[in-house]
């Protein structure tokens, strides 16, 4: 069993072999920071947002761009290349920023 573990309305349910960018719905998705409600379009965009949540990035692989919080356990790991930044890479960023990022439908 491989897929994405979804959030919605308080319910949790897995959504099985998404696609590049899209969800359930086959819509292609966004990560949205919420507070200045800005796309995020780029890594560069995205390590500015992390960096001022505290973030910090690992440089001990190179095939991914890794970041860790040092209040937490949590380590968010992304594809070097944007183009294959995927829904399931936006929800796992969404679940360890709570109330910071969404992911919308285009």
């Amino acid at each position: 069993m491989s897929g994405v573990w979804v959030f919605k309305n308080g319910v949790v349910r897995l959504v099985e072999n998404p696609g590049h960018c899209h969800g359930a719905t086959g819509r292609r998705k966004m990560l949205v920071h919420l507070s200045s409600n800005e796309v995020i379009t780029s890594y560069a965009v995205l390590e500015r947002k992390l960096y001022s949540l505290g973030w910090e990035r690992y440089y001990d692989d190179p095939d991914l761009l890794q970041y860790h919080k040092r209040s937490t356990v949590h380590l968010i790991s992304l594809p070097k290349d944007f183009n294959r930044f995927k829904s399931m890479h936006m929800y796992d960023i969404v679940v360890k920023n709570r109330n910071e990022f969404e992911v919308r439908d285009m």
